[in-house]
């Protein structure tokens, strides 16, 4: 405990990460407080009477990510989501158009049109779902007497364009003047804003609801079971496998010089287990969502075989919708690797840099040796994946109130953990390279630098 008093001190000691952290923490409030304010003309009682159950099933699980918003009909309604969609829109154009290939590896300004190019996307994908959310959530009872497109549709899809825009520029000014990354920064918080009150449910359900002796034992079982998975996941999202890398000496006048500091040093290029990080999740999610939408939007015919199996996979506690989910997870994972890991582009790179893997042959071995460390971890990194993402429906079924199984797995811890380690090697990056101690007593959080094998990127 005075070792975690001092560390407070220490960071309020510092007056460059104290703005920060106050910076941070005044445009969180901003965006909690802009969450609540509903879209204009929306009577928000008969939006609650509407939806009921609007906490469970797929609902609940998109709300999870806005901080209720969604379910609110906020003009925060889609939260970031929009930019999400275009970042990952654009990562794939990146891979199959030449075009943005070329703009990607032009430096800074490559990066800053990457950026525009990301905007005007997100306009168009908040253009296109924010007509969707409105018809097909928000119901006639719930909006203004005798509104129409021109008086009530067209005025919420502007705000709500608004209100994605302002968050887009909220996560970029904690990006710049904050800690950490602003975009996740603001998904996180939204989903931790729940956190509490699936606690309390739950702690109502098993405690004080249930009369019956030991309930409150189970409950503290769950809550030791959720610290265990939260363990598990850092270790997924911190594994690494190191590859060894040497670089070669060159000789000069009046000695050898070589192109490390250290003459002979060996370095390390650390390979995540989880190279693709919540991104195999987020795309197989999207595709869970379409379902739902068919069946929202009466697109398929209710009583036929089409609509029996689209509704097999709309119900997160079922055996097929988890099953399709881990598939697609699995694949989007492999798929993933493949797109952001080019092995025969490692092993050019290195080849030029004059650096070789000790043991294996510069060129083609290279690159086959890297190609095979990668699918001997990628596929257990991808099952380890595709099991946190289904553990919710494993929660469910040990009768865990539905609110507080969705943090034991799947999308939201993994942003969650994901999210406070990135944040937490900031700070103890600022606090070192004031000469303060980290924010450990033993051990360090991974991705501080080192002064022995220091880890290379590419």
């Amino acid at each position: 405990m005075k070792k975690f008093i001092q560390t407070l001190k220490n960071i309020w000691s510092i007056e460059d990460l104290r703005q920060k952290i106050v910076t941070t923490l005044v445009l969180i409030l901003i965006y909690r407080l802009g969450s609540y304010i509903i879209i204009p003309g929306v009577d928000s009682d008969a939006l609650q009477a509407a939806h009921p159950d609007s906490n469970t099933g797929l609902v609940g699980l998109i709300s999870g990510f806005t901080g209720g918003a969604f379910t609110r009909a906020s003009v925060m309604a889609l939260g970031v989501m929009p930019y999400i969609s275009a970042s990952i829109v654009m990562q794939l154009l990146g891979v199959a158009v030449p075009q943005i290939q070329k703009i990607q590896r032009d430096g800074e300004s490559g990066r800053k049109k990457i950026q525009t190019y990301t905007k005007i996307l997100t306009i168009i994908i908040t253009v296109l779902q924010a007509p969707s959310y409105l018809a097909t959530y928000v119901p006639d009872g719930a909006t203004p007497a005798g509104s129409d497109f021109w008086s009530f549709t067209l005025p919420a899809v502007a705000v709500m364009v608004a209100a994605t825009m302002f968050l887009m520029w909220l996560g970029d000014r904690i990006t710049d003047k904050g800690i950490g990354n602003g975009i996740s920064l603001l998904i996180m918080i939204g989903i931790v804003a729940r956190f509490p009150e699936a606690v309390a449910g739950e702690f109502s359900k098993k405690v004080i609801s249930d009369a019956a002796t030991g309930r409150m034992f189970v409950f503290i079982i769950e809550l030791i079971v959720w610290f265990l998975i939260i363990a598990l996941t850092i270790l997924l999202i911190q594994g690494v496998r190191k590859i060894p890398l040497q670089y070669a000496r060159q000789m000069a006048a009046g000695g050898s010089i070589n192109t490390l500091n250290q003459a002979g040093a060996r370095q390390y290029i650390p390979i995540k287990v989880n190279i693709a990080g919540v991104m195999p999740i987020i795309f197989a999610q999207a595709i869970m969502f379409v379902p739902q939408t068919l069946l929202t939007m009466d697109l398929v015919n209710r009583e036929g075989t089409v609509a029996s199996v689209l509704s097999a996979l709309t119900d997160p506690r079922g055996f097929w919708y988890n099953f399709a989910n881990a598939m697609m997870i699995i694949l989007f994972t492999f798929f993933y690797t493949a797109m952001v890991i080019n092995p025969r582009q490692w092993a050019d790179d290195f080849k030029k840099q004059g650096a070789f893997v000790p043991g294996i042959k510069p060129g083609s071995d290279t690159a086959d040796y890297i190609d095979n460390i990668l699918s001997k971890i990628t596929f257990p990194g991808s099952l380890f994946l595709a099991g946190i993402a289904i553990l919710p429906a494993f929660a469910m079924m040990f009768d865990i109130s539905t609110a507080f199984a969705y943090f034991f797995g799947g999308t939201s811890l993994l942003i969650m953990v994901g999210v406070v380690i990135d944040t937490l090697q900031q700070i103890e990056s600022h606090l070192l390279m004031r000469h303060y101690d980290g924010l450990m007593d033993s051990g360090k959080i991974r991705g501080r630098a080192t002064t022995g094998a220091t880890s290379v990127g590419i």
